[in-house]
């Protein structure tokens, strides 16, 4: 097994597990990094790049080195879509003179982009038709005299005045059904969670976290560390990968 260097502190906890989980797949395959690179067509520069936690690796390598592992890459590919998001903004990797697969940038799959304009597109022009019509209807709606109608008095409140922030509130009603724990928040078995996401499905895995005696701290909804720490040491204690995400495995865990 590779003596590994550790990664450097400021590398982002979401990408930190993307990069263990790649460490980990290349010292079970017994594979050195000049076979790895061989085998994956990424550069010995590169796999030490990447594993080095000081580039966010291609999706193809991610899809590559799985391959090479004979593992389902549906996990790896899930943390990398986590790692992606958390580094969008940061320049690609694109230095690899001998890879054929093309570089990657760490944001959003393009497929998604044209959606996203397309729907602000959408939202903008919605929001000029409605000031077009309210323009129109305060100049020519007026009074027997020809005059404009002053405008109508709102009730609503200031301009500047923020409305109050909600927060949901989740509680655990937690049944066992089937054989199966749930707490009454979501019946997923397979969603990847992580630090930063937030809603119902992580209120459902704090809920079976204190069940099974780790308690996340407050029941909020928002995986933050508490809730992290609480998943590192259920995994230990359940003999799982420990990376501090929830997914189908640890999912299973925590139903079982």
């Amino acid at each position: 097994m590779s003596r590994w260097k550790a990664l450097p502190s400021e590398l982002d906890p979401r990408a930190r597990h993307l990069v263990v989980s790649l460490r980990r797949l290349k010292d079970h395959s017994g594979l050195s990094m000049r076979q790895l690179a061989a085998k994956t067509g990424y550069s010995t520069s590169s796999w030490e790049r990447y594993l080095g936690g000081r580039s966010l690796p291609p999706k193809e390598a991610v899809e590559a080195v799985a391959a090479v592992a004979g593992e389902d890459p549906t996990r790896l590919l899930a943390l990398w879509e986590v790692a992606s998001a958390a580094c969008a903004g940061q320049p690609a990797d694109t230095d690899d003179a001998d890879s054929t697969p093309p570089p990657v940038t760490p944001e959003a799959p393009a497929r998604h982009r044209p959606a996203r304009a397309v729907i602000v597109t959408g939202v903008v022009a919605l929001v000029l038709v409605a000031a077009s019509a309210a323009l129109l209807v305060a100049r020519f709606a007026g009074d027997d005299e020809g005059r404009a109608r002053p405008p109508a008095v709102s009730s609503a409140a200031p301009a500047g005045a923020a409305a109050p922030p909600t927060v949901p509130s989740y509680s655990c009603r937690v049944e066992r059904v089937g054989g199966q724990w749930f707490a009454g928040l979501s019946r997923t078995q397979d969603a990847i969670l992580a630090t930063g996401q937030a809603g119902a499905q992580v209120a459902e895995a704090q809920c079976l976290l204190r069940r099974a005696g780790f308690p996340p701290g407050d029941i909020d909804g928002i995986y933050g560390p508490r809730t992290e720490r609480a998943v590192l040491r259920f995994q230990r204690e359940a003999g799982l990968v420990e990376d501090g995400i929830v997914g189908p495995h640890t999912w299973g865990a925590l139903r079982g």
